[in-house]
């Protein structure tokens, strides 16, 4: 059956829905899956915009030979390599030998390491026009957005954006396809954590990107994962020009490790004194059981951020330690910070923290906590001066 989708007069969504894949990239969760989403401009040329990842190859070449109807594909525009969107290529190329693949020159490498493919390429450049007959194709290179050879596809007669993974979104697309179609809410956590945790790193990109592309009367935005948007277009580019200028709201991200509660304890403290100063937006997370994209999600939302472990021979928890690595190589800029721990014997987490603390280089808000064992007098006041002066900086910052 032909699930092709008209988005607008001879321009197809032939994209699939993932349901069955449970981590993205070998390491992002999925618990309400994935879209690909791919195109075909239908004119006197046929041009598809990127492909899909291999598992949907037999329905993606379904869909899309229902919509040729028996016409032949003249280009592959390649916004983004990445296999997900790229995985159908070689597939393409045998059921249309003489297929032009358009990219640029930082796409044609790749494209060669990855599926050995050197031959009929065209390659475009910032501005580059490609002439459909009725429609015309304008394209702006995005690199780092977020690989470096990301470019985008602009249909000028349109008003259409395809802009690969910019504006993409994890969940699958139930139902409808479109932004005004789907439960947005429902999809609210899935679009913030696929930006801070896709595109999180590329903020100074992003900005590059959203500057150049702000003037175009931009109708809709076609984007590889996720919905296409068309109603909420403002909003959508107002969520990415916030996220990347790592703008926060007013709220506390405690993230802890501990084994058996005595840091849990400090960190439910801390929480507590929190709320007793007015802060109302507390985010607790366990390191252990909460998958790191979920906090990294939560500290792109929030301004504070106070972290907590135990020890664990004699160095910090192994599932802190992955936090602390998430957030250092990302770079995430502009919070407030603090720091609890808890030992038992020797060595202990706070050597690490302060490690993370001069590279992530966060305001530090207030002292250390530093507990042995179940939290006594002197730890629960030190908890209590974290919680007051992160709440009084909150307070100065808003």
């Amino acid at each position: 059956m032909n699930q092709a989708i008209e988005i607008s007069n001879n321009i197809f969504w032939i994209g699939a829905n993932d349901r069955r894949t449970h981590i993205f990239e070998n390491y992002w969760p999925l618990p309400k899956g994935v879209a690909y989403n791919s195109y075909v401009i239908v004119d006197e040329k046929v041009a598809v915009i990127d492909t899909i990842e291999r598992s949907r190859l037999d329905d993606y070449i379904e869909n899309l030979q229902a919509v040729l109807n028996g016409r032949k594909v003249d280009y592959l525009i390649i916004n983004h390599m990445e296999p997900d969107h790229s995985s159908a290529i070689k597939t393409l190329l045998c059921h249309f030998p003489g297929l032009t693949l358009v990219g640029n020159a930082k796409t044609f490498p790749m494209l060669e390491n990855f599926y050995g493919v050197h031959e009929n390429l065209l390659e475009v450049q910032e501005g580059s026009t490609l002439d459909l007959g009725k429609r015309k194709l304008n394209f702006y290179m995005a690199p780092m957005l977020h690989w470096p050879e990301t470019m985008v596809t602009w249909v000028p007669e349109e008003g259409i954006l395809f802009s690969a993974d910019i504006f993409g979104a994890f969940g699958t697309l139930d139902g409808g396809i479109f932004d005004d179609q789907v439960d947005l809410d429902y999809l609210e956590e899935e679009i913030s954590r696929y930006y801070s945790n896709i595109v999180g790193k590329y903020g100074v990109p992003a900005q590059t990107a959203l500057k150049k592309l702000g003037g175009l009367p931009i109708r809709m935005i076609c984007a590889t994962h996720g919905p296409i948007w068309r109603t909420h277009i403002a909003d959508i580019i107002a969520r990415y020009d916030k996220w990347s200028k790592y703008e926060t709201d007013e709220g506390v991200v405690i993230a802890f490790s501990s084994m058996y509660g005595h840091t849990e304890k400090m960190a439910d403290l801390i929480g507590r004194f929190l709320a007793e100063k007015g802060v109302k937006k507390i985010r607790i997370h366990d390191t252990s059981k909460t998958h790191p994209s979920y906090i990294i999600n939560d500290i792109f939302r929030y301004k504070g951020v106070i972290l907590g472990s135990c020890s664990y021979n004699g160095n910090i928890f192994p599932t802190m330690e992955t936090l602390l690595s998430e957030l250092e190589h990302m770079g995430v800029k502009n919070h407030l910070m603090a720091f609890f721990a808890n030992k038992t014997w020797a060595g202990g987490a706070l050597p690490r923290f302060t490690q993370f603390a001069d590279k992530i280089k966060w305001e530090i808000v207030a002292p250390h906590a530093d507990a042995s064992g179940s939290p006594v007098e002197k730890d629960v006041e030190a908890c209590r001066n974290i919680a007051c002066a992160m709440a009084d900086r909150l307070q100065q910052k808003s």
